[in-house]
């Protein structure tokens, strides 16, 4: 596990490389932005935004989606994995936010949960995006940095990574550093092919190393 002077190193370099990191889903507004997490489950930003660029044309407010029949809206958002179960979410979803929230996105993250299709991970996104309230979103990049990088062990589930996170970064840096980490996991340290080589935190990095010391091996052998 890093120290805190390690720790503050890691927090440093992120800054260096993204300094301007923040969330990619294109939105004008907390309810498009709920919308949009929700379909980025097990889907790259890139598909949302181009399925939302229409999307949130035809669809603008809770109401406008529960107008249509859930094979249409399937049919709008066919080209997202598990179109299916998220159709039938969002209108779910907007549902109870005209019947609990007076059509309005909730604020709290405890109400933010009751709504469908929205586990921790979206609530924080959406009250740290949406809200600016501090919060760790732990995506599949934000789980694989932190454990490469021995901010977390191994073993760790997500809800553990995410304590572990808001243990070791100073609250005001929570929301930032969750799209910082995003940006490293999905442009360089990527899952199959990280750029060990260039990397600025390959000193403090276990795995890294590890995939560095594999590689001269593997060129030796040759």
């Amino acid at each position: 596990m890093l120290n805190k002077k390690d720790i503050a190193y890691v927090l440093d370099c992120l800054k260096d490389m993204y300094p301007n990191a923040e969330c990619e889903l294109v939105h004008k507004n907390p309810f498009e932005l709920v919308i949009a997490v929700l379909l980025s489950a097990q889907c790259t930003d890139n598909l949302v935004n181009k399925v939302t660029k229409n999307l949130f044309q035809k669809y603008q407010t809770p109401e406008d989606f529960l107008a249509v029949t859930v094979e249409e809206l399937q049919h709008d958002i066919r080209s997202i994995g598990l179109y299916r179960n998220k159709a039938k979410n969002i209108q779910k979803l907007c549902q109870s936010l005209l019947d609990n929230f007076n059509g309005e996105v909730p604020e709290s993250k405890v109400d933010l949960e009751t709504l469908a299709g929205v586990g921790r991970k979206t609530a924080n996104v959406v009250a740290s995006v949406a809200f600016h309230e501090p919060a760790i979103a732990v995506d599949t990049h934000v789980e694989r940095v932190s454990k490469r990088l021995a901010l977390c062990r191994w073993k760790d589930s997500v809800l553990e990574v995410e304590k572990a996170l808001m243990r070791k970064v100073p609250k005001e840096e929570w929301s930032d550093t969750h799209h910082r980490m995003i940006f490293f996991g999905r442009y360089h340290c990527k899952a199959r092919n990280p750029n060990c080589p260039e990397c600025p935190l390959l000193s403090i990095c276990r795995e890294g190393k590890k995939r560095m010391k594999q590689k001269e091996r593997e060129e030796y052998a040759k």
